[in-house]
């Protein structure tokens, strides 16, 4: 039998993961840098509504658990490149599906989203 203080961390560190990888901005930039390295610039323009910050604390926090690398070329002005890890790209394989299938869906889940509102609000 497991200690129970044993499952309680283990189930906190799944939950930190979780908390990551299904993170929205998390999950759009894995997709990108799926395809190959980007620079910053091309991943602020590609991700519409995120913001410099909001991409700069993701590209951080993705590095941070090593899903992610930070190349800077000593250039004027300096250039950093993203790429995936290893164990970044398993994952990135993994958030490419759950993109599929949300593109494939997305119809679907707007007219149940409106049905049931739409029986809510009678």
């Amino acid at each position: 039998m497991r200690d129970p203080l044993e499952v309680e961390v283990s189930t906190c560190e799944l939950r930190d993961v979780l908390d990551r990888v299904g993170d929205k901005w998390s999950v759009l930039v894995m997709d990108l840098l799926g395809a190959g390295p980007r620079r910053y610039s091309e991943l602020q323009r590609a991700i519409d509504g995120i913001s410099q910050r909001m991409l700069t604390l993701t590209l951080r926090s993705l590095e941070r658990d090593g899903l992610v690398t930070r190349t800077v070329t000593p250039t004027s002005p300096p250039r950093v490149d993203y790429t995936l890890t290893p164990a970044g790209r398993t994952l990135a394989v993994e958030v490419g599906s759950l993109i599929r299938w949300a593109q494939q869906h997305r119809s679907y889940v707007a007219a149940s989203r409106r049905e049931y509102d739409g029986r809510r609000e009678r």
